[in-house]
This record gives C-alpha cells, sequence and structure tokens, in this order.
C-alpha cells in the first residue's frame, strides 16, 4: 500500500510541476521531438531503400535505343527479336515524339528552351523487363545484351541493373552516417533533458531539502523526476510519430518511378521501429532525470 501511495504522489507531482513548468517542458519535448524525427527519418529511407533492393534484386531491365533513321522494317525486326526473347517483356515502347513531351513534361517551365530546337535529338526506345536471379542468369541477360547491341537499327543498350550495385557503396556509407547522427542526436537530447530537469530540481530545491530532512530515502526524491523524464521522453516520441506519418501519408499517395519502370511503393516502420523510437525517447528522458539529481543530491 505504502509503494503506492508512493507511486501515486510521485505521479501527482509529475503532473503538478509540468502544469507549473510548461514552456521549460515544452522546449524539452520540442527537442527530443525534433532529434526523434531525423533519426525516425533514417529509419524510413533505410527501411524503404532495403524494400526497394530486395524487389528489385530479380527484376533486370534494359533501355534499347534505336537509330534515328531506322525504318519501320528494322524496327519490327528489332521489336520480333524483343518478343521472341525468353523471359522478356516489354514494358513499354517510347517514340521519339514522345520521349520529347515526356522531357518537356519533367522540365516544367524549363521547357520553353527546347523550343527552339531545330530537330528532335532524343531517340525512340523499348523498355524491357526480365524476371530472374542468380549469376547464371545475369550473365544470359549480358549475352542478350550483346546480341541486341548487334541488331541493325539499335544504337545503344543501357542495362539498368548496373545501377544497383554503384547503390551499394552508397547506402552502407548513409548508414555509419545514420549511426553516427543518431548517436550525436541522442547525445544532445540526453544534455537538453538533463539541464531541463536540473533547472525544475534547483527550483524545488527548499522542497527537496525538507524531503531529505525528514528521512526521504534518495529514490523517493527521485522519482517524481524520473517520471517527469519519461513523460517527455514519451510525448516526444508519440509526437515524432505523428510527423514522421504525416510525411509518409504525403509520400505514399504519390507514385514515383525508378528508371521509368518499376513503381516505388513507400512503406511507414515496422512496429519493432515504432516501439524503437518510443523506447529511445523514454530511456533519454529518464537517464537525463537520474544523471540531473544523482548530481543534485550528490553535492
Amino acid at each position: 500500500m505504502v509503494a503506492t501511495g508512493g507511486r501515486f504522489y510521485s505521479m501527482e507531482q509529475t503532473l503538478k510541476h509540468i502544469r507549473k513548468n510548461r514552456f521549460v517542458y515544452g522546449v524539452a519535448v520540442g527537442a527530443t521531438m525534433g532529434s526523434l524525427v531525423i533519426l525516425g527519418s533514417f529509419f524510413l529511407l533505410f527501411g524503404n531503400l532495403n524494400a526497394w533492393i530486395k524487389s528489385w534484386g530479380h527484376t533486370f531491365s534494359m533501355t534499347v535505343y534505336l537509330q534515328d533513321d531506322i525504318s519501320d522494317f528494322k524496327r519490327d525486326k528489332v521489336d520480333s527479336f524483343i518478343r521472341g526473347l525468353p523471359g522478356a517483356e516489354i514494358s513499354k515502347y517510347i517514340s521519339k515524339k514522345q520521349a520529347m513531351a515526356d522531357l518537356k513534361s519533367a522540365l516544367g517551365p524549363e521547357s520553353v528552351l527546347l523550343d527552339r530546337l531545330s530537330r528532335n535529338p532524343l531517340p525512340a526506345s523499348y523498355e524491357i523487363i526480365f524476371e530472374g536471379e542468380g549469376e547464371d542468369f545475369e550473365k544470359n541477360i549480358r549475352e542478350i545484351r550483346g546480341n541486341l547491341e548487334k541488331l541493325d537499327g539499335v544504337e545503344e543498350v543501357q542495362f539498368n541493373h548496373e545501377w544497383l550495385k554503384r547503390l551499394d557503396p552508397l547506402i552502407r556509407n548513409m548508414s555509419l552516417a545514420g549511426i553516427f547522427v543518431g548517436i550525436i542526436l541522442c547525445l544532445g537530447v540526453l544534455f537538453i533533458l538533463t539541464n531541463t530537469i536540473k533547472l525544475v530540481i534547483y527550483a524545488r530545491k527548499e522542497e527537496i531539502e525538507i524531503q531529505k530532512l525528514v528521512g526521504a530515502s534518495d529514490w523517493f526524491v527521485k522519482k517524481p523526476f524520473v517520471f517527469e523524464g519519461a513523460a517527455i521522453g514519451a510525448a516526444g516520441g508519440v509526437g515524432a510519430l505523428l510527423i514522421l506519418l504525416s510525411g509518409y501519408l504525403i509520400f505514399a499517395a504519390k507514385k514515383i518511378n525508378f528508371l521509368g519502370l518499376i513503381t516505388l511503393d513507400f512503406v511507414f516502420l515496422p512496429a519493432e521501429y515504432i516501439l524503437f523510437l518510443l523506447f529511445i525517447g523514454v530511456a533519454l528522458g529518464v537517464a537525463g532525470s537520474l544523471i540531473a539529481v544523482a548530481r543534485f543530491i550528490s553535492t
């Protein structure tokens, strides 16, 4: 009963002091929220990158660019050759006219510069997708690429799967940068929370001294501050998740194509990442409180 009463007293004190020091706690919650938003954004980025790379891992794509002066007869031969390839699917054929229209659409207002061109320099092209996995499959695809490049009327064949290999070192470096930034952010939040609680402690210095004089234990003194730190961390974590969810809903509503072939689907943070963010917020709040109170009691 005493322990239960102590808990209720600590929670009562927590709510009382948060209401009394709204501005100070608001700043601490805002700092925690901002840091967790940045950290959560890294989680979102890497989670989606890994999901996309996993789905692209067995998708090989090629873009076959045709010569400007290709005749209908030669184009039909190229078309028939592509359709006869095992496991190949023509994603789309883009004519010279359509390629120019797509470029103008991408450039927006800047597209007026293209009107000065005397002729359309963009080639017609086929976009092809192959489904499969393994080194042997990739070797066969490279052979197909070589055969396509030899066809009369073909200007160039771009093997888009090579982009994935170039992404690997970039993603590794970004992961290391994310870990480094995450550590710096956590240390920054810990510093802010420690000093926030320290301000509140000094404002209640006389109250704490009276508690110690009447025989209150160190833990009894610490408990309200630990609850306050946990409340700040939890509020910052929930706020950060709401901001991340809003950003996710904005991006999820848009369709983004990679290399014009694959539609990228955005996914939100899995449950374990959500719990981890909340845990970090609460853990930092509790740690900051314990550090601040321990320093005060020791002096």
